[in-house]
């Protein structure tokens, strides 16, 4: 069941909705995660505009998020090639 929630990112309220309690619960997570690099980069680049530093925290969860991605697809390859020698391995067994 949808339910109305709010956040508040660098100050301001949103008024979101949830489908449900996991969803809420990743919304809040979300935006503590948002506002504690927000509150980082205040301190580490202090007479920016909140819309500069909301751009830096931005950049920043989307340069790991990207190098997440690659993680996860040179891990996946590493994977599928373990599986494939093993495959291999396995049926020169027989």
């Amino acid at each position: 069941m949808d339910q109305k929630i709010s956040i508040k990112i660098a100050g301001r309220t949103f008024n979101l909705t949830a489908s449900s309690p996991e969803v809420e619960e990743v919304y809040r997570q979300a935006a503590d995660a948002i506002n504690n690099r927000f509150a980082s980069f205040t301190k580490s680049h202090p007479g920016r505009t909140v819309n500069d530093l909301l751009s830096l925290v931005a950049l920043n969860e989307t340069v790991v998020r990207l190098n997440m991605q690659r993680e996860l697809e040179q891990r996946t390859k590493a994977e599928q090639q373990l599986q494939s020698d093993l495959d291999r391995y396995l049926k020169d067994l027989r």
